[in-house]
């Protein structure tokens, strides 16, 4: 337990408490095959952890797409359909296009209740429609643009093969169709990461080979009051979500307990992490040594252990060094209000992803997205390729649900997993790692393999090929 000091900060709260995901990046020449990467655990206590999949498919001209809003299937208008949408497995599709996210919500009179296009369904329709990270951006700015944005603030990670880009969002408020929104590039070799509060600081006017933005983006806080000064001075974080101490100790310090990891000048922000200090963290940084996509998922398991932000060894943690605590983050004792920890590991996880993108591969070869359901601490990443045809009936949509427990579903299993290892977690922690581990090395020692194989019948049969390496995974 931690004695929040600054209980004046807390406006920014409610955000926290309502969405929680993290994101990790990796540039092409900071990791050690050369892949670029971007991890995501989508953290929300009403989620079932399940592997999306929409094939490739053509349209007619004039068909139209419902949108129905990710979160709770609220049905919010329709848009054209595109003539024809490309193979989609979770959150990557068959151009080794990934796509991520965090909500970081900032001002709330930004939110657009007449907007068609929600961050979920953003996410998913436009790896139907683009091939790339460049082309994703477009896409996303312009549907929000023609079908205006239906939700609150939030940072997107897009990757494919070559580039690693964030970029943030944030509506106009009803009767203003379209978002204010900038998205700059990560240098290939640099990591990032954000954590449900925007990142995006100043950024370069006149750079669209790193930096592109809304051409309003600048104006349209001028107009609104958020911002006055010299255009190189704009902040989008600043003007569209202000930090507070729930943002920085709650999300930020996600960022920097990955930061703190990979860079050993870290340390000196660990103030900020701890909401002590509003100095904020860069946008990126260059790690000591170059980072595998197992890093990333051991990274993805994190829960501040070695740091000033350890709360295994406080009297919350029981006899067990229990490195969980249910909600809420915040409460009161005696007039004193308290809080505890937020760390990238959280046992409301649904499913999480480290997604790979190789380049010097066939695209159904080079694209992989490492899936794990449940807690990403007690899960185990199964590798699945981009060209994938068919989900796994373990992991398929329909399987068990948060109210129909299923033998079958993978889901289940792991978070019953998950919720043995809590009851005993200094004890079963350390059983469940070995298995996890074994599991997860048996992967990557046949991955070699598996893909030598894939490649020669590659140039024999694509569609072969293809169908190999859904059933290898299935």
């Amino acid at each position: 337990m931690r004695k929040l000091f600054l209980t004046t900060l807390m406006v920014g709260y409610y955000a926290i408490t309502t969405f929680a995901c993290t994101n990790l990046l990796v540039g092409r020449k900071a990791s050690t095959d050369g892949s670029t990467l971007i991890s995501y655990a989508a953290d929300s206590y009403g989620l079932y952890g399940e592997l999306y999949h929409w094939p490739a498919r053509q349209y007619r001209p004039g068909e139209m797409l419902k949108v129905h809003e990710w979160d709770t299937g609220k049905y919010l208008g329709e848009i054209p359909q595109a003539l024809r949408t490309y193979n989609v497995v979770g959150n990557m599709n068959e151009h080794q296009l990934a796509i991520g996210e965090t909500t970081f919500g900032g001002r709330s009179e930004l939110t657009d209740s007449t907007g068609i296009m929600d961050y979920g369904s953003l996410i998913y329709i436009t790896l139907q429609r683009a091939k790339n990270a460049r082309e994703a951006i477009g896409v996303m700015t312009g549907l929000v643009e023609k079908h205006g944005y239906y939700s609150s603030g939030e940072s997107f990670s897009i990757a494919d093969p070559n580039e690693v880009w964030i970029m943030e969002m944030i509506g106009k408020g009803v009767g203003n169709k379209g978002a204010v929104w900038v998205a700059v590039r990560i240098p290939d070799d640099c990591v990032s990461a954000h954590a449900n509060q925007a990142r995006i600081q100043q950024f370069p006017l006149n750079d669209p080979e790193n930096c592109l933005y809304s051409p309003d983006v600048i104006t349209f806080a001028r107009d609104k009051g958020y911002f006055s000064g010299e255009d190189a001075d704009f902040s989008f974080a600043q003007a569209y979500a202000p930090i507070d101490f729930g943002a920085m100790r709650f999300c930020e310090a996600r960022v920097w307990s990955f930061f703190n990891k990979v860079n050993s000048d870290m340390g000196k922000y660990v103030t900020y992490a701890q909401g002590k200090s509003t100095d904020p963290m860069p946008l990126y940084i260059k790690p000591d040594s170059k980072l595998s996509a197992h890093d990333i998922q051991e990274m993805m398991r994190d829960h501040y252990e070695g740091t000033e932000l350890d709360w295994r060894f406080d009297v919350g943690a029981g006899p067990f060094n229990s490195p969980y605590r249910w909600s809420p983050l915040t409460f009161e004792v005696d007039s004193v209000e308290y809080c505890n920890e937020r760390p990238i590991a959280t046992q409301q996880t649904g499913f999480s992803f480290v997604a790979q993108m190789r380049s010097w591969l066939p695209d159904p070869v080079g694209g992989i997205l490492w899936f794990g359901i449940d807690d990403a601490a007690q899960t185990v990443y199964y590798p699945i390729y981009c060209g994938h045809t068919e989900v796994p009936h373990e992991m398929a949509p329909g399987n068990g649900d948060l109210l129909t427990f299923s033998w079958t579903s993978a889901f289940w299993i792991h978070n019953w997993v998950s919720n043995m290892v809590y009851t005993r977690y200094s004890d079963m922690s350390v059983d469940m790692k070995k298995i996890q581990s074994r599991l997860e090395e048996q992967f990557r020692t046949a991955q070699p393999q598996v893909e030598q194989h894939v490649l020669t019948l590659y140039e024999e049969s694509q569609p072969e090929a293809i169908d190999y390496l859904t059933q290898y995974s299935n």
